[in-house]
């Protein structure tokens, strides 16, 4: 697997989905190697950004206990990524396709990496800029999901309304899980 396969994630069920299917981890393996240290990123970053110029966003930000936001923010992370998972292969079976629990929660790891990295954003005290990257990230991770789907339950050109649904269905319920979490940091 190299930059160039994984550059090209979002767009092609031939990337580097096919490599990730043959490698032989656990979904414990995946979840303390990729999950737990990317997840860490994001509330790093709102403790960060919302104690050394919080104030910048919105009046009265910079105030609040960002420690114990941040902690709940990374678990609320951690079990949204458990939850996208579950969801991914319970709605993949709705479909008669087969994608294996391995396979679900990797693809629910992959599709966040995205999110976790546009969390680099709050490094620029700018709104404007931060809802520019997020949008960015969402639409990423929307291909991820895609085509994670396509490659993983192997479905073909003709089969492809089938692949848009389940990237429907999963990638509205992981824009709850992160709208609440958005919701949560902010209040």
């Amino acid at each position: 697997m190299n930059l160039s396969s994984l550059t090209r994630m979002p767009f092609s069920p031939d990337a580097a989905w096919p490599e990730l299917a043959r490698v032989g981890s656990t979904v414990a393996r995946a979840f303390w190697l990729l999950v737990v240290p990317l997840s860490l990123l994001p509330p790093v970053m709102i403790y960060l950004a919302g104690s050394h110029y919080g104030d910048a966003f919105v009046d009265g930000f910079g105030s609040k206990p960002w420690g114990s936001i941040a902690v709940a923010f990374f678990l609320c992370e951690i079990i949204s990524v458990t939850l996208m998972g579950w969801l991914t292969r319970l709605v993949v079976r709705t479909w008669n396709e087969r994608i294996s629990r391995r396979d679900a929660y990797v693809l629910a790891a992959i599709a966040a990496i995205p999110l976790w990295l546009s969390s680099l954003g709050l490094l620029v005290p700018s709104l404007a800029f931060n809802v520019f990257v997020s949008v960015v990230a969402l639409l990423v991770c929307v291909g991820l999901i895609f085509q994670g789907v396509r490659s993983f339950c192997r479905i073909s050109g003709e089969n492809i309304g089938q692949a848009i649904s389940i990237t429907q269905l999963v990638f509205g319920g992981g824009l709850l899980a992160w709208g609440l979490l958005m919701l949560l940091t902010f209040l």
